[in-house]
């Protein structure tokens, strides 16, 4: 996610807590918060795939999604 991204989520998020925002404020923070997660939980997944773990008898396996 870009940097701008990220200060666009916070600054939303300080009005919401100072001033409140307008529907289409809260309905771009809802986008920006969705497209976050998203975003992350793929950083995570990729990351994951890079793990092994290391077995009994010294060999190495990937990780499994169950």
């Amino acid at each position: 996610m870009e940097h701008e991204l990220i200060l666009r989520i916070n600054e939303l998020a300080k009005k919401k807590k100072t001033v409140g925002l307008t529907a289409e404020e809260a309905e771009e923070q809802a986008a920006l918060r969705k497209q976050y997660i998203a975003e992350y939980r793929a950083n995570v997944e990729a990351q994951l795939k890079n793990v092994l773990v290391e077995q009994e008898d010294g060999s190495y396996k990937p990780l499994v999604k169950h």
